[in-house]
């Protein structure tokens, strides 16, 4: 049985590498953020401004129990994940994780991009966003570094780079 569990900041490529991966491996994908959003019919950002961060964790962590029974499977985390309850802990348990790390200014550029749609960083500046990257980067840090497996996905701006990292990746974990 394979089951990938894919760890990292907002912005890391977690998504992007888990479907190449998955197409790669001929597995389902699960991103947790989208199953928690068609389980609860509402978006990330409503369900944060409905129950709050709190709310929206404690929520992560009952989809995240859930998902990671399936077998063969990969499964992308929302940023946070690993960083509250015993995410990381049980994530080591139920399978291989792996940290797709990237450097801060990697991760503001990717996220600079799409901020309206991250509930974290909507009402910042560049500057703001720059700052709380790094801030909250140092923070998790210890919790991703907890993966089995760190692959560095700083060059993931072309097709040609998201399938290196996905060959790097299936040698990194034996597939």
């Amino acid at each position: 049985m394979t089951r990938i569990i894919l760890i990292g900041y907002m912005g890391a490529g977690k998504t992007t590498v888990g479907k190449a991966l998955s197409q790669s491996l001929a597995l389902p994908f699960y991103d947790l953020d989208w199953y928690i959003e068609e389980r609860y019919r509402r978006t990330i950002p409503q369900i944060f401004a409905e129950n709050g961060e709190n709310g929206f964790r404690e929520i992560e962590q009952k989809i995240l129990h859930e998902v990671a029974e399936f077998e063969n499977v990969i499964i992308s985390c929302g940023g946070g994940t690993p960083c509250f309850f015993d995410n990381m802990e049980y994530m080591n348990r139920q399978a291989q994780t792996v940290y797709l790390k990237a450097s801060p200014d990697v991760l503001f550029q990717h996220l600079k991009m799409g901020k309206v749609e991250r509930p974290l960083l909507k009402d910042k500046t560049e500057d703001e966003m720059k700052q709380y990257i790094r801030d909250s980067l140092a923070i998790r840090e210890p919790f991703y570094s907890r993966a089995q497996y760190t692959l560095d996905v700083s060059l993931l701006e072309n097709y040609d780079k998201i399938k290196d990292s996905v060959r790097l990746l299936r040698e990194l974990l034996n597939l």
